[in-house]
């Protein structure tokens, strides 16, 4: 495979971007490929693709070029040379390049005995709190966290039937196949940019991965119910609550970030969906006008994200232990708000994607036991493993108010 010189200094410069200006890898490279029209399929998807890789294996690469923490803007081309190296086996005479010719970038990280946030390519304190909270867990886990996540779409069936997504898309080209026990989804056996194809455009198909697919079944929405999805985002889940109600009853998607909410409903508008409200959350007050209004309430909690570390590897790099300290402190406070929101007899999912016992299990047990949480009941709670599923870490639990 010949590299080319201008991709290569774009994902050094996607690279500078993500690791030394603290931006998120997916918006930089949305930047970088959209600044870039000229660009074909296969030039999209080095750029895309070789990023990715290099921010996931991050201090395996640095290891390799001998580079010191914290990176500065120099050392970048280290990390694309030890990239090329070790997954092509070229390192191009570019001047970029010369201060890493005589180093020994070919070494095989199973053969060598490192530690494992080295060849795992992890911060050492996160390695530390995985094992503390995992045990043994961890480290299969954390192999898994490792490798690049499928496509998963999942069908709109207010407009379309899983069998005739699949179909249309094949007509474009794009070969899926069905996944058991989730009746709306297609994984892609090629990835490509789906956002282009007439079906997305027609609002067949949503972006989104088994585990998150597995969140609003679990709540179990009917026609005609007032649902609240209390941190709604962009709306993904929120859509999906639209489909599985077929349209009927009221969603209220409610969130602190306004452009968010714009974004749901430009999705909304797509989906055929006009059954979901937007509520910009400014304070306390504006939920708690909501109280016991609601037959169901979803609680997808920001979290660590440690278990969707697969689609966004520069998260660990982000993360701190006081960042974490915060989240769970967060998580606790949405608890005690949004549980209030739900009528008498009413359910609540409580979900997060992280696979830390600390965010989940404990987080919910820590809330039954607190006054907001004493007429509520666990009824139900799942953890999705990485590598037991293959797809994201999810947790949930499904939880009553038996006033």
């Amino acid at each position: 495979m010949r590299v080319h010189r201008n991709l290569v200094l774009a994902v050094i410069e996607a690279l500078e971007s993500i690791l030394l200006e603290d931006r998120q890898a997916d918006k930089v490279l949305q930047y970088s490929l959209k600044k870039n029209k000229r660009w074909g399929s296969r030039d999209r998807a080095f750029v895309a693709e070789t990023t990715y890789e290099i921010v996931r294996w991050k201090r395996w690469y640095g290891h390799l070029a001998q580079l010191k923490e914290p990176l500065r803007k120099s050392d970048i081309p280290g990390l694309v040379a030890a990239y090329l190296i070790q997954k092509l086996d070229q390192l191009p005479a570019w001047e970029e390049f010369h201060p890493y010719r005589n180093l020994n970038l070919r070494l095989n990280k199973e053969a060598l005995e490192l530690p494992r946030t080295i060849t795992a390519s992890i911060p050492d304190w996160l390695d530390q709190l995985g094992e503390e909270e995992l045990g043994a867990e961890w480290d299969t886990e954390l192999k898994a966290l490792n490798q690049q996540a499928p496509v998963i779409l999942r069908t709109n069936s207010l407009k379309t039937t899983r069998d005739k997504l699949q179909s249309a898309l094949e007509a474009e080209g794009i070969r899926t196949e069905t996944l058991d026990d989730l009746p709306l989804a297609l994984q892609l056996e090629k990835r490509t940019n789906v956002f282009r194809t007439k079906a997305f455009k027609d609002g067949l198909f949503e972006v989104q991965d088994a585990s998150s697919q597995m969140v609003a079944p679990f709540l179990d929405p009917k026609p005609g119910m007032r649902v609240i999805d209390a941190c709604a985002g962009a709306g993904g889940k929120a859509l999906h609550l639209a489909s599985l109600m077929e349209n009927k009853g009221q969603i209220v998607a409610m969130d602190i970030y306004d452009f968010k909410l714009k974004e749901l409903k430009l999705r909304a508008r797509r989906n055929g969906i006009f059954n979901v409200t937007t509520r910009l959350v400014e304070g306390s007050k504006s939920v708690k006008r909501l109280r016991n209004s609601a037959d169901k309430v979803l609680i997808d909690a920001p979290c660590s994200g440690l278990g969707v570390l697969r689609r966004n590897p520069d998260a660990k790099w982000k993360l701190d232990s006081d960042f974490l300290d915060r989240i769970r402190k967060t998580q606790a406070e949405i608890l005690d708000l949004y549980s209030g929101l739900v009528k008498p007899g009413g359910q609540l999912v409580y979900a997060t994607c992280s696979i830390l016992p600390s965010e989940n299990q404990l987080q919910v047990q820590a809330f039954l036991k607190r006054e907001q949480g004493k007429s509520f009941k666990l009824l139900e709670e799942k953890s999705i493993s990485v590598v037991q599923t293959g797809f994201d870490g999810f947790y949930m639990a499904l939880l009553e108010n038996q006033v």
